[in-house]
């Protein structure tokens, strides 16, 4: 579907739709509407939108796109034909207007200079992580929602030698990883009326031979076959996962595998992950600029005290407040 066929739909907010500066477009249930710039949030009080007649917009955007939003369907997460991200909830579930979050795409290859540029990180951090991806090491990328772990995952992504093969798993295809044997493949493909899983797309893509195995975000089922995959020479992958600090990333990574593998002890699964996963990377995000905070190499796990084996190979330096960025 073509996306100038959404945008009367979505008149009002089309200049910010079409503005690269913009990463994020959120409408409030009181008819507020709020803009992301460089992780900076403003209000847009020149937005209005008629409640009903953005609710009915949204549901014919949704039917547009083969989704049903409507009373007994009042939750809606699609993408839009741009490659945008859009979730919206409408009445009962909010009142008096619907809620719309549009997270969009850029088409824009980032590169490590617009992060350093940027003050994103150092030209030796970067240089240095470069480094640890082409020895084949295995990265975990953390950090909280909006914190820019798909845009670092795709920038460190370019280290990986070009004759290596790449299984790219997403449930909405964002990396857009450019290399000459890559296989993109999305959790959200439906069959024959059924969606196909992270899991089942992450057991497949062993049999297509990967060198490498890239995966957009590990939160579920899938963390176990992940490990697994590590740990059976798939080496130097890379995936990214939501924590608020890196050693929270082990925990939670190891906290994922055992929902779906209660047979095996806690203390099994660290000792696993120690193993394989080689360096955890974490950015966050501050209002006006997001930071590479802490790069933690993990050595191996003790049974003895139940820890990771793991250094702090880089810390970010308590950064100054920066002025208030005027909206």
């Amino acid at each position: 579907m073509n996306f100038d066929l959404i945008l009367p739909f979505l008149r009002p907010i089309e200049p910010l739709l079409r503005d690269d500066e913009v990463s994020e477009i959120l409408g409030n249930p009181d008819t507020s509407w709020f803009t992301e710039r460089d992780g900076k949030l403003c209000r847009e009080p020149g937005i209005s939108f008629a409640p009903a007649s953005l609710r009915t917009g949204l549901e014919v955007i949704a039917n547009h796109l083969g989704k049903r939003l409507d009373d007994d369907n009042p939750s809606l997460h699609a993408r839009l034909p741009d490659g945008s991200r859009i979730a919206v909830w409408i009445p009962p579930v909010v009142g008096p207007a619907p809620a719309v979050s549009i997270r969009k795409f850029t088409s824009r290859h980032f590169t490590v200079e617009d992060l350093i540029a940027r003050g994103t990180l150092t030209r030796s951090v970067a240089e240095f992580l470069a480094e640890q991806i082409q020895a084949g090491k295995t990265l975990l990328i953390s950090g909280g929602t909006g914190s820019g772990k798909t845009t670092l995952l795709r920038i460190l992504a370019d280290a990986i030698p070009d004759e290596e093969r790449l299984v790219i798993i997403e449930d909405t295809p964002e990396l857009q990883i450019r290399k000459p044997n890559v296989v993109s493949t999305e959790s959200q493909t439906h069959t024959f009326g059924k969606s196909v899983t992270f899991e089942e797309l992450l057991k497949d893509a062993l049999r297509f031979r990967p060198d490498r195995i890239i995966l957009g975000e590990v939160r579920g089922m899938e963390a176990r076959t992940l490990l697994d995959s590590f740990n059976t020479g798939h080496s130097g992958s890379l995936a990214t996962i939501h924590a608020n600090s890196a050693t929270k990333a082990l925990r939670r990574f190891a906290n994922l595998v055992l929902r779906s593998h209660q047979q095996t002890t806690y203390e099994d699964i660290e000792a696993e992950i120690g193993e394989a996963v080689d360096y955890v990377v974490h950015i966050e995000r501050q209002p006006g600029r997001r930071i590479l905070r802490e790069v933690l190499r993990v050595d191996d796990y003790d049974r003895r005290t139940r820890q990771f084996v793991m250094e702090h190979v880089f810390q970010a330096e308590a950064q100054p407040e920066l002025e208030a960025i005027p909206c």
